[in-house]
């Protein structure tokens, strides 16, 4: 049986982290028969990550905050490819910190990968995906940006992840006409290298007992929604964002 994404094409930012949610939706859409792009900072890293997942796929470096190295990479892979079907914004960073310890420097790093990268790697697929009249970008959000953090990033990451909410939701307005669905993924507390080091047992005992599935998020949880907004299932979706918390927020 064919998978749900077979002959498609994919782009996963921030996907070379062995336990990271992009790793996991791309080595997800490969197995629904997908050929994906991993990018990341590091292309050594990206390109073990692509090898690790199957020969078909690639590896790339990519700053998402280098409006032109996004576009790089993007005209690069249309080439090789024919198109692009697919983006996930998931490159990201957090901070642990309080309102008041938040400098300048914190809140450019935060806001710059985690907001404009979503912008800049958007930008650069959709001249391709209007004029094919089809394509799905899904951007990872956080339960921080609805909820106004209160889990482990700072406030300016809060701020960060609802803004991507609201970018989320005027990209598909204004993409709808032209068949391109923009839709967002917000993960409670999902066990990932992003956090490694960061948070101690008993902080993550505490997350884990507000949960009440009474887990943590796994990288696949959060892959498995990525495999459905991207996929001809939810293809009338867009605008949407979806939970993925373990009941931790419902509202």
């Amino acid at each position: 049986m064919q998978g749900l994404l077979h002959g498609r094409t994919a782009i996963v930012t921030g996907a070379a982290s062995p336990r990271g949610l992009g790793k996991a939706t791309a080595r997800l859409f490969a197995a629904h028969g997908a050929t994906v792009a991993l990018l990341d900072l590091d292309a050594d890293a990206a390109a073990a990550a692509a090898r690790d997942i199957g020969d078909a796929h690639v590896g790339h470096a990519c700053d998402v905050t280098d409006k032109a190295a996004c576009e790089a990479v993007a005209t690069e892979l249309a080439g090789r490819w024919g198109r692009i079907d697919i983006l996930v914004n998931n490159a990201g960073i957090t901070q642990p910190l309080k309102i008041m310890e938040i400098t300048p420097a914190h809140y450019e790093a935060v806001l710059d990968v985690n907001l404009r990268g979503t912008l800049y790697m958007s930008q650069a697929v959709i001249p391709g995906m209007r004029a094919r009249g089809a394509g799905s970008i899904v951007n990872i959000a956080s339960v921080a940006g609805q909820r106004g953090g209160g889990i482990f990033g700072g406030p300016h990451y809060a701020a960060a992840k609802a803004g991507i909410l609201g970018l989320t939701k005027a990209m598909a307005r204004e993409l709808a006409p032209g068949q391109v669905r923009v839709n967002a993924i917000c993960p409670g507390y999902v066990a990932t290298d992003i956090a490694a080091g960061q948070l101690t047992a008993e902080g993550l005992a505490a997350i884990v007992a507000a949960v009440p599935m009474g887990r943590a998020g796994e990288a696949l949880d959060v892959a498995g929604c990525a495999l459905f907004l991207a996929s001809d299932l939810s293809a009338y979706c867009t605008g949407t964002e979806i939970d993925v918390n373990g009941g931790s927020h419902i509202h």
